[in-house]
């Protein structure tokens, strides 16, 4: 077998364990194999022949979130992410999975990056919703067994779509123009906070442009081992989204937000694309880094009382592109709020792109290690700036019992405004 990754690309990793700390899997499970440094041990042992190719070395594989807070943690700047996903389509042509984990895997990869395939799956639960009969689901679901009530309660709360206009001016005078990425599941799963984003962002002076032509990032897609969906879809939105080479590219999804960012590097073997592909991954800003730096429109009022707001931090805007601060800043401008602090606010919560649907056992012990933190915290909300992050978060408030509500920042903002649906 060819091997996925040069010999000298492991070398970096001294072994030193200081990203057990920061590895959500091997906090809880307290195994080498499963942590950052057991996994690089793992994947050189693999690259080099000397361990085979088997159910169990793939199944630490697997476990790994791919949150990459073992980068932000080490100190010898070990590229994991770049290493992970190398081994992932490796993993995929050599090794022969059991036939209900490669359906199960193949269904995710064919349904959720692709808008109208999603919308023909969620179609019965629509409705249920529209009948008043999803609540009444939802609480027959709570006598599930426990992995199965999980998955159930990650069904959002509202199933609501959003269709967003080409363009959409700016409300007032206009500071600057951006294009957005719809995204995939976004539209389709959290029609609120995409129809939030555009209000937002025009409320705050921008003139909103959503590209005809756009697809999934292809991260989905990257992360489950299948490169080549991956290079057909980064290579639709270069073409779609090069019509306004100097505006930012706004994304509401921390791991839209991380793939697009390495566009350059994924189609860096591409001659046609790979200038265009550096030049778009450098105007991407998640949507809370354009807020910040402009200033968001003051809302109209306070909340009916003051909230306590803790802020989880999605693994890929913090670790992978290292934005923390301008989630927290916007946040600070909502009058009546009060930042609170939170245990582990950047450990990864378990949702990790389609991670929760392919193992929830290990999601839903982390959403728990969430929920505990956020008990703690005596939060009134919790705030973070990735939808899937909402979903998970919510997911196990729910299964503990908890009605902490969960909230994107730009819904948060939309609801200061009086303008969310």
């Amino acid at each position: 077998m060819t091997a996925f990754a040069a010999p000298e690309r492991f070398l970096d990793c001294v072994h030193c364990g200081l990203c057990h700390s920061a590895c959500p899997t091997y906090l809880v499970l307290g195994t080498e194999a499963d942590s950052p440094r057991g996994r690089i041990h793992l994947m050189q042992a693999l690259a080099a022949g000397t361990l085979p190719l088997d159910a169990e070395s793939v199944r630490h594989l697997d476990l790994c979130l791919g949150c990459r807070g073992c980068e932000t943690a080490c100190p010898s700047g070990v590229q994991y992410g770049a290493l992970i996903e190398a081994a992932r389509p490796w993993v995929e042509a050599h090794h022969r999975r059991p036939l209900a984990v490669r359906l199960r895997r193949r269904a995710a990869l064919a349904v959720l990056p692709y808008p109208r395939r999603l919308r023909v799956v969620l179609a019965p639960l629509r409705l249920l919703e529209r009948l008043g009969l999803l609540d009444r689901a939802r609480r027959a679901a709570g006598r599930l067994p426990a992995r199965l009530r999980y998955l159930a309660a990650l069904v959002p709360a509202s199933l609501a779509r959003a269709r967003l206009p080409a363009r959409t001016p700016a409300a007032g005078p206009r500071r600057a123009a951006v294009q957005l990425l719809a995204g995939c599941v976004m539209p389709e799963l959290f029609g609120a906070t995409a129809a939030n984003t555009v209000r937002v962002l025009a409320r705050s002076g921008c003139d909103v442009e959503v590209p005809r032509g756009q697809v999934c990032c292809g991260a989905l897609s990257l992360h489950g081992g299948d490169r080549r969906t991956a290079l057909r879809l980064a290579r639709a939105n270069v073409d779609a989204l090069a019509g306004s080479p100097d505006a930012p590219l706004v994304v509401n999804a921390a791991g839209c937000g991380a793939m697009l960012r390495e566009y350059g590097a994924l189609l860096a073997g591409e001659p046609a694309y790979a200038e265009r592909a550096r030049a778009l991954a450098a105007r991407v800003r998640d949507v809370t880094e354009v807020l910040a730096a402009l200033g968001p429109a003051p809302p109209r009022a306070r909340p009916a009382r003051p909230l306590r707001v803790a802020y989880h931090d999605p693994c890929h805007l913090a670790h992978a592109q290292g934005v923390r601060d301008a989630p927290r800043r916007v946040l600070a401008a909502i009058p009546g709020v009060t930042l609170v602090a939170m245990a582990d606010e950047d450990l990864c919560c378990g949702s990790a792109g389609h991670y929760n649907v392919m193992h929830p056992e290990m999601a839903r012990r982390l959403a728990a290690r969430k929920v505990a933190a956020i008990r703690a915290s005596g939060a009134d909300v919790v705030a973070t700036a990735n939808a899937g992050c909402a979903l998970q978060l919510e997911a196990g408030l729910r299964a503990d019992g908890a009605t902490t509500p969960v909230r994107h920042v730009v819904d948060l903002l939309a609801e200061a405004y009086g303008d969310a649906p």
